[in-house]
């Protein structure tokens, strides 16, 4: 093992760390344009760290690429919700 891999690995975990609240907190809305592209790049890193033997990154990269597609399938803002139901939300938010 290269000590790149655990320095990759180690910015992977500390990413699941800090998005893994966004996937548990049901009040948390993040745009698709953020979410996927995370999605689609950890997926592509992972799968280039594989090529590479850093197994490892790959893995973590991987993980971060499906926590990140978690969120755009569960915490992305309804595209059907009007603005008053947005409005609403935010001020209930706000109030908390």
């Amino acid at each position: 093992m290269i000590w790149q891999d655990l320095v990759f690995l180690v910015g992977s975990v500390l990413s699941i760390v800090f998005l893994a609240p966004t996937l548990r907190d049901h009040t948390a809305r993040v745009p698709l344009g953020t979410s996927l592209p995370s999605a689609f790049i950890g997926v592509v890193y992972g799968a280039s760290f594989y090529t590479m033997g850093m197994s490892f990154s790959a893995t973590g990269s991987l993980l971060t690429g499906v926590l990140w597609a978690g969120i755009a399938a569960l915490r992305s803002p309804s595209p059907s919700g009007n603005l008053a139901e947005e409005i609403a939300a935010v001020r209930t938010r706000l109030s908390d």
